[in-house]
């Protein structure tokens, strides 16, 4: 059996968000991150492989070419397989706990390197407002390399959530009070901003705290640290 047509028409559409929201699926490729989701609560719709022996237990199955793998997938180096999963229906915000929250995170691989940090350091929920981008993009899908299955996310209006929820708040502002010197709970909402912008001015006023991660260099001449970066020491300390 090879590839048809309206497979490969399929996939392919499914780089776009709309095809994604559209057709209920998104896909995953390369044999660890497939692996974690065939081994996850995620349903599998669809799998296309070059060596059929390696998921022979697997019932929706299509054996292709290399030449088939390469049109399908968005890697330069293609790695043996691609796999249609479907999209969960996305579960409701936890009342109680740590999170994260993230306002407009547009880079794709910055988004999937916050999920893989918020499942090492055990945060089950990620909180990302609605012009985040969005996790089952392929790229966030292939950065967040499998954690995708142990993180939930959930997408809303994070003004209107910060607003009605209890939790203390904290925004990650340049001014506000060194982390390596704060109190921090153990239950809290810590809020990320956009790469280039920051925390929107609709957000932050609905934040009860601010840390910053000071400069230790001699000029501190480097103006801010990637939002990844910034997530993993702050975690550090959260859990701490």
């Amino acid at each position: 059996m090879s590839l048809s047509k309206n497979q490969l028409k399929l996939i392919t559409s499914l780089q776009q968000k709309k095809y994604r929201v559209k057709n209920g699926l998104f896909v995953a490729e390369g044999t660890k991150v497939v692996d974690e989701f065939l081994n996850s609560n995620f349903k599998l719709n669809h799998l296309f492989c070059v060596n059929e022996a390696v998921y022979g237990d697997v019932e929706s199955i299509t054996v292709i070419t290399e030449v088939e793998l390469k049109k399908i997938s968005t890697l330069k180096t293609p790695n043996n397989v691609v796999a249609l999963f479907q999209i969960p229906t996305e579960q409701e915000i936890k009342k109680e706990g740590f999170f994260v929250a993230l306002d407009e995170i547009n880079d794709p691989g910055n988004l999937g390197t916050i999920i893989r940090l918020c499942d090492w350091f055990g945060v089950d929920q990620l909180i990302c407002s609605v012009n985040t981008v969005d996790c089952y993009n392929s790229k966030v899908v292939m950065a967040s390399m499998g954690s995708l299955t142990r993180v939930s996310i959930v997408y809303t209006n994070l003004q209107a959530y910060l607003k009605e929820t209890s939790l203390p708040k904290y925004a990650t502002l340049m001014e506000g009070e060194n982390v390596y010197k704060s109190e921090l709970p153990k239950q809290a909402i810590l809020v990320m901003g956009n790469e280039a912008n920051g925390i929107s001015d609709a957000v932050l006023k609905e934040l009860n705290t601010s840390v910053s991660i000071p400069r230790f260099g001699n000029i501190q001449a480097t103006e801010s640290l990637n939002v990844a970066t910034a997530t993993a020491i702050l975690l550090s300390e959260f859990k701490r």
